[in-house]
């Protein structure tokens, strides 16, 4: 009888076994595969994105150089072309980077808020634009309601909720932020920024959101990433891009409301590099 349960046993786990791998198989043979890198680029924000029609976008570039090292390891040392580049606000731990992409990269779209700043980095970020421009860029300027359609990817604009082309912030640019859902399939994915608990009432007040992946507001700060806004929204995923800082981010009252509500919660300075991929149904994370 003992030996009867342990054959019945050993053919059920070879059963599971052998489905874990097929699916994993099925998963691994779809060609049209959408890829989101969330870049270890230390105490700032980076998101890599290759789509399935191998279009490739940059979200925000971190407070340094390593964005370039981070995107070294994933794109090819030929490729020197970047389809889209997107700016959440003009702050150093997200536009610094950046300025060394465009530096380096070609890039066919900018897109930004159009928030500015009086500062030395924000001058480079022009002078950086202008040299884009001069290869051929277009640099547009979105608001809430702007789609882009990058093959069978879609990029909605979610904020900022009005045109702030021009407008100077000379404090603090984060409820100013480009928010911006990327959707393949049945699968999206919330970049937030550096967004406080102001934009994310106005973002509820206006859609319906209900993403697969949030990329956790500002760092983890617990002025961000609200228990109201959690539980509207019901992610399965959170990441938040963090490195060695002053500030206690990410916060324990932040990581508390993550906990509270069972989301899956990753980070880049304890896993480095987070890449999730998607097959418009089903989602892995490498």
């Amino acid at each position: 009888m003992k030996n009867t349960r342990l054959l019945v046993w050993l053919f059920a786990s070879a059963l599971l076994l052998a489905n874990f791998f097929a699916w994993q198989e099925v998963f691994a043979l779809q060609t049209a595969l959408l890829e989101v890198y969330f870049l270890d680029v230390g105490q700032g924000d980076s998101q890599f994105i290759n789509t399935p029609d191998n279009r490739q976008i940059i979200i925000d570039g971190g407070p340094g150089d390593t964005v370039l090292s981070e995107l070294g390891e994933i794109m090819s040392f030929s490729d020197r072309k970047i389809d889209i580049v997107v700016l959440s606000h003009p702050e150093t731990d997200h536009m610094h980077g950046l300025i060394s992409v465009l530096n380096k990269y070609k890039v066919d779209y900018i897109l930004q808020s159009g928030v500015e700043r009086s500062s030395k980095e924000f001058y480079e970020w022009q002078e950086a634009l202008l040299f884009q421009q001069k290869q051929g860029a277009k640099i547009i300027n979105v608001k809430a309601g702007d789609v882009v359609y990058v093959g069978s990817v879609v990029l909605e604009i979610l904020a900022p909720f009005e045109d702030l082309s021009g407008v100077n912030m000379e404090k603090s640019s984060n409820e100013s932020c480009l928010v911006a859902q990327l959707t393949y399939g049945k699968n999206s994915f919330l970049f937030t920024g550096d967004i406080g608990f102001e934009t994310e009432n106005q973002l509820l007040d206006d859609l319906v959101l209900q993403p697969d992946v949030l990329k956790v507001a500002h760092h983890g700060s617990k002025y961000s990433t609200s228990e109201n806004f959690l539980a509207s929204i019901s992610p399965k995923i959170a990441v938040i891009e963090v490195g060695k800082n002053s500030y206690g981010h990410p916060t324990n009252e932040t990581l508390q409301r993550l906990a509270k509500f069972g989301i899956q919660t990753l980070r880049t300075d304890k896993s480095g590099t987070i890449k999730i991929v998607s097959n418009g149904d089903a989602m892995q994370i490498k």
